[in-house]
Protein backbone atom coordinates (compact mmCIF):
# COMPACT_ATOMS: atom_id res chain seq x y z
CA UNK A 1 0.00 0.00 0.00
CA UNK A 2 1.54 3.20 -1.30
CA UNK A 3 1.79 6.01 1.66
CA UNK A 4 0.44 9.74 0.93
CA UNK A 5 2.19 12.11 -0.41
CA UNK A 6 1.85 15.30 2.07
CA UNK A 7 2.04 18.66 0.89
CA UNK A 8 3.03 22.11 2.98
CA UNK A 9 0.70 24.71 3.29
CA UNK A 10 3.07 27.28 1.06
CA UNK A 11 2.93 24.84 -1.70
CA UNK A 12 -1.03 24.49 -1.73
CA UNK A 13 -0.76 27.85 -1.65
CA UNK A 14 1.35 28.54 -4.82
CA UNK A 15 -0.27 26.16 -6.66
CA UNK A 16 -3.88 27.61 -5.67
CA UNK A 17 -1.85 31.01 -6.99
CA UNK A 18 -0.84 29.63 -10.17
CA UNK A 19 -3.76 28.04 -10.89
CA UNK A 20 -5.77 31.39 -10.58
CA UNK A 21 -3.28 33.08 -13.22
CA UNK A 22 -5.41 34.46 -16.45
CA UNK A 23 -5.30 31.97 -18.74
CA UNK A 24 -3.39 28.91 -16.93
CA UNK A 25 -5.79 25.76 -16.48
CA UNK A 26 -6.05 23.54 -13.69
CA UNK A 27 -4.83 20.48 -16.03
CA UNK A 28 -2.01 22.37 -16.72
CA UNK A 29 -1.22 23.47 -13.27
CA UNK A 30 -1.83 19.72 -12.03
CA UNK A 31 0.76 18.69 -14.85
CA UNK A 32 3.93 20.98 -14.37
CA UNK A 33 3.30 20.40 -10.26
CA UNK A 34 2.77 16.59 -10.38
CA UNK A 35 -0.66 16.31 -8.83
CA UNK A 36 -3.97 15.38 -9.75
CA UNK A 37 -6.56 17.48 -10.81
CA UNK A 38 -9.26 16.15 -8.21
CA UNK A 39 -6.63 17.27 -5.74
CA UNK A 40 -5.82 20.85 -6.92
CA UNK A 41 -9.53 21.15 -7.18
CA UNK A 42 -10.45 19.89 -3.13
CA UNK A 43 -7.74 22.69 -2.23
CA UNK A 44 -9.76 24.95 -3.81
CA UNK A 45 -12.53 24.15 -2.20
CA UNK A 46 -10.88 23.88 1.00
CA UNK A 47 -10.07 27.57 0.72
CA UNK A 48 -13.64 28.47 -0.60
CA UNK A 49 -15.45 26.79 2.54
CA UNK A 50 -12.85 28.09 5.07
CA UNK A 51 -11.17 31.03 3.81
CA UNK A 52 -7.56 31.08 3.13
CA UNK A 53 -6.13 31.26 6.67
CA UNK A 54 -8.50 28.24 7.75
CA UNK A 55 -8.08 25.71 4.67
CA UNK A 56 -5.28 24.48 5.71
CA UNK A 57 -4.76 23.68 9.31
CA UNK A 58 -2.46 20.89 9.63
CA UNK A 59 -2.96 17.79 11.81
CA UNK A 60 -1.40 16.92 15.09
CA UNK A 61 1.80 17.65 16.46
CA UNK A 62 5.27 18.08 14.88
CA UNK A 63 7.47 15.16 15.22
CA UNK A 64 10.15 16.69 16.86
CA UNK A 65 7.13 17.83 19.93
CA UNK A 66 6.05 13.90 19.39
CA UNK A 67 9.81 12.79 19.73
CA UNK A 68 10.74 14.84 22.93
CA UNK A 69 7.32 13.98 24.39
CA UNK A 70 8.05 10.12 24.18
CA UNK A 71 11.35 10.32 25.20
CA UNK A 72 10.29 12.08 28.51
CA UNK A 73 7.82 9.53 28.97
CA UNK A 74 10.75 6.66 28.44
CA UNK A 75 12.87 8.09 31.14
CA UNK A 76 9.72 8.33 33.89
CA UNK A 77 9.08 4.57 33.44
CA UNK A 78 12.50 3.58 33.20
CA UNK A 79 13.07 5.41 36.48
CA UNK A 80 9.62 3.71 37.94
CA UNK A 81 11.00 0.10 36.55
CA UNK A 82 14.29 0.35 38.55
CA UNK A 83 12.55 1.95 41.47
CA UNK A 84 10.45 -1.92 41.56
CA UNK A 85 13.60 -3.80 41.16
CA UNK A 86 14.98 -1.93 44.25
CA UNK A 87 11.98 -2.59 46.19
CA UNK A 88 11.53 -5.68 45.44
CA UNK A 89 15.03 -7.38 46.21
CA UNK A 90 14.55 -4.76 49.34
CA UNK A 91 11.59 -6.93 50.31
CA UNK A 92 12.58 -10.13 49.09
CA UNK A 93 15.50 -9.91 51.40
CA UNK A 94 13.42 -8.88 54.45
CA UNK A 95 10.90 -12.02 54.00
CA UNK A 96 14.26 -14.22 54.10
Amino acid sequence: MARRKRYSTEFKQQALQRANEAGVTDVLVSEELGISTRQLRRWKDAVREHGEEGAFPGHGKSRDEEFTKLKRELTKVKEERDFLREAARFFAKESK
